[in-house]
């Protein structure tokens, strides 16, 4: 037996577990229920309640005493007898069932729509007559006052074949071009079909005229639904004399008062599959709509659900037990699914002991159906590569994942990561070893990591476990350092402190002054309890030379700023110092080559070589990225250009000029409109530099001439 619970309604699925092979002896059965748990849980209510390959239809006769399904391989029949819990009788048929319905009270009377156009007539002790439908039929209903079978199908007629006389009638003529299913209401004992235009069509059967229609496909539809087919009807039921339930291929279930056309309530599925059976329960005013995918029990009132049911297998129809609280359904399996949900009423007299049952279960819970499961998300199935099962029975859609069998589970996991043991085995040995060592003398060793920062925190942790060990009922606050969450900073180089960045060294005086306070209120706080603990009276007054807190707030203000201000002023010296330097070292490391006319081949050439000869060193400075060794000079180079010209040259190399600072990195980019004038007397200044250049002499002869003063000789440079 499986245990679930849906929407806090539990639910006994009364026929889960292994079936037990009828040729097995009755030792091998007591041995396999010692050994195997699932066929201890196993509760088998009725005896061989199953098919040989699939069951098609189930319904209960009016006693409750019988219940009949049909299935197939071989197309068969079975009546199952309650009072004796097994089955009673099996006939095998010609051809397959669409539909079947009991004429009497109990199994004595049967009426079989076949496949082949076929209708079979069965009484209590086997077949008694055959006949055949003009056209194929889908569904039939049974007028009881008149004796009609009223048989619906792929045409447009209703056929009426009457029991008393032995004869077909006049058919009736529907608009529809085929119908689908068709009801007979119980009380005033109209007939209705439902077409697969998505329109019901209703009938009097004391005049055989029709006296309304509705159109329920247009309203199945919600608006911006998209429309892929039109919605046929697919199931139709009457409960009492004025609700009829309709069921659409779609996935739509509309509740509709005869009275009126439009639909009272709309539930929808959301599965998109067409609606196969429809059950009224009207002591709890529910409605018990499934599809192939879910049976779903909801109030006819207000459409809110109750509970749901989604077996393992696609559902062919759901037969109630009236006045219970018990379901069967009929399955694309063998097995014949049998549900039991308290809620909805008690167990039929049958069965009364399923109440003590659950009755002992719901006192002692032992095992739900999430124990043998295991909840993955999305993720955990492409972490696994079991993606593809999405959708299949393997997989159980909830919330925001699937519930999938944990023995697959556990086997494709072993598959994917087949050291996962050891690794576990490892993990608890390394665990009991660290257990082990948190027993011994403990000795404080600082990380390797920001080791002032752990110092400093260590020395305020003393502080205020000082403090807290003198106040009675303080509990000191958890530390930095054993908290899992910060336990990355003393571990990672990258969050290692920087304590010459310009950033740190702007703030670093505000938090050494909150520091400063901190450890000034700990070491006040402590002198205070001390002087409690000898002196119990207080003392309000302040002791003379001594300035109030609010004095002492203003100085410490005072003084962060200045410490702040004092270390812009040092990072702007620095800064400054740092250019001065570079421009040293740029002209110290530039060579001015000089060339004569005479000889300004050779003294190149000799020039090249002792420069490609002898090694030069270039110092990097911090934060500077480094390009080649003649980057100083050529940096030099570019601050006697104008601005124009080394934006022209960043952009035809592809460099940007950007600066890391406290506030992040900008840059500037313009460009200057000019005229053709101006571009012509720039391009013909150019070419006059460049002659000129060419036509330059060198001057390095004359820093041998000493002893001349300003003016050659002492005389003015003016004329005389």
């Amino acid at each position: 037996m499986q245990v679930s619970s849906v929407n806090d309604v539990k639910i006994y699925n009364l026929s889960y577990g292994k079936s037990l092979p009828e040729w097995l002896s009755d030792r091998k059965k007591r041995q396999l229920q010692k050994k195997d748990v699932e066929i201890q849980r196993r509760i088998e209510l009725i005896q061989d309640f199953e098919m040989p390959t699939v069951c098609t239809s189930i319904k209960v006769s009016r006693d409750g005493q019988f219940i009949l399904a049909a299935g197939t391989y071989k197309p068969r029949i079975r009546c199952y007898d309650t009072y004796q819990l097994s089955l009673k009788f099996e006939r095998c048929l010609d051809s397959d069932v669409v539909a079947f319905d009991i004429l009497s009270d109990d199994y004595s009377k049967l009426v079989f729509l076949h496949c082949d156009r076929h209708v079979e007539f069965h009484s209590q002790h086997g077949h008694y007559y055959k006949t055949r439908i003009p056209k194929f039929g889908r569904d039939f209903s049974y007028h009881y006052p008149s004796c009609d079978l009223y048989f619906v199908g792929a045409s447009s007629e209703v056929f009426r074949l009457n029991l008393e006389q032995g004869r077909f009638l006049n058919s009736l003529q529907t608009d529809a071009v085929e119908n689908n299913v068709c009801d007979i209401n119980p009380i005033h004992h109209l007939f209705a079909t439902g077409s697969s235009e998505g329109r019901v069509e209703c009938w009097d059967p004391r005049v055989r005229n029709r006296v309304g229609k509705l159109d329920c496909a247009l309203s199945s539809l919600a608006e911006g639904t998209e429309v892929q087919a039109l919605p046929s009807i697919s199931a139709l039921k009457f409960n009492s004399s004025l609700t009829v339930a309709v069921g659409t291929t779609t996935g739509q279930v509309l509740l509709y008062d005869l009275r009126s056309s439009q639909p009272l309530l709309v539930k929808d599925h959301l599965y998109n599959l067409p609606i196969n059976s429809l059950n009224f329960h009207n002591q709890l005013d529910l409605v018990v709509s499934s599809d192939s995918k879910i049976i779903k029990i909801w109030n006819k009132d207000t459409g809110k659900l109750f509970s749901s049911i989604q077996p393992q297998t696609n559902i062919n129809g759901v037969c109630v037990y009236p006045n219970s609280g018990m379901l069967f359904t009929a399955n694309e399996d063998p097995k014949m699914n049998t549900f039991y949900i308290p809620a909805l009423g008690p167990a039929p007299r049958w069965c009364s002991f399923l109440d003590n049952l659950t009755e002992e279960l719901e006192e002692n819970p032992e095992s739900t159906v999430y124990d043998d499961y295991k909840f993955v998300t999305r993720k955990d199935l492409e972490n696994l590569g079991l993606t593809h099962l999405i959708g299949s029975s393997l997989l159980r859609a909830y919330m925001h994942g699937f519930f999938m069998d944990i023995r697959l589970y556990h086997k494709v996991k072993g598959m994917v990561n087949p050291f996962a043991y050891e690794e576990y085995r490892k993990d608890k040995i390394r665990q009991k070893i660290e257990e082990a060592r948190t027993q011994r003398v403990q000795v404080k060793k600082l990380p390797k990591v920001n080791k002032e920062l752990a110092l400093k925190l260590m020395e305020e942790g003393d502080d205020e476990a000082e403090v807290v060990s003198r106040k009675k009922k303080g509990k000191a606050l958890p530390s930095i350092l054993g908290d899992d969450r910060f336990k990355v900073m003393f571990e990672n180089s990258d969050y290692q402190v920087d304590e010459q960045s310009e950033e740190f060294r702007l703030l670093n005086p505000i938090v050494s002054k909150v520091g400063q306070k901190r450890k000034k209120k700990l070491r006040l706080l402590a002198q205070q309890a001390a002087v409690s603990e000898q002196v119990p009276e207080d003392n309000d007054e302040e002791p003379e030379g001594r300035a109030s807190s609010e004095e002492e707030s203003s100085d410490d203000d005072k003084s962060w700023v200045e410490e702040v201000r004092e270390q812009r002023r040092l990072l702007r010296q620095e800064d400054r110092d740092r250019r001065r330097q570079e421009r040293k070292d740029a002209d110290r490391n530039t060579v001015l080559v000089e060339r004569e006319q005479n000889g300004g081949e050779e003294c190149s050439n000799v020039a090249e070589s002792k420069k490609t000869s002898q090694p030069q060193f270039y110092q990097i400075k911090a934060g500077e990225e480094f390009r080649s060794f003649n980057d100083m000079a050529h940096k030099q180079k570019l601050q006697k250009t104008s601005l124009e010209e080394r934006l022209k040259l960043e952009e035809h190399s592809e460099t940007s000029g950007t600066a890391d600072t406290a506030v992040g990195s900008k840059q500037l980019t313009f460009t200057l409109k000019k005229s053709e004038q101006q571009k012509k007397q720039q391009q013909a200044e150019r070419e006059h530099h460049e002659e000129r250049k060419k036509l330059r002499r060198s001057a390095g002869h004359l820093s041998s001439i000493r002893g001349r003063g300003r003016g050659w000789g002492g005389r003015g440079r003016g004329r005389h």
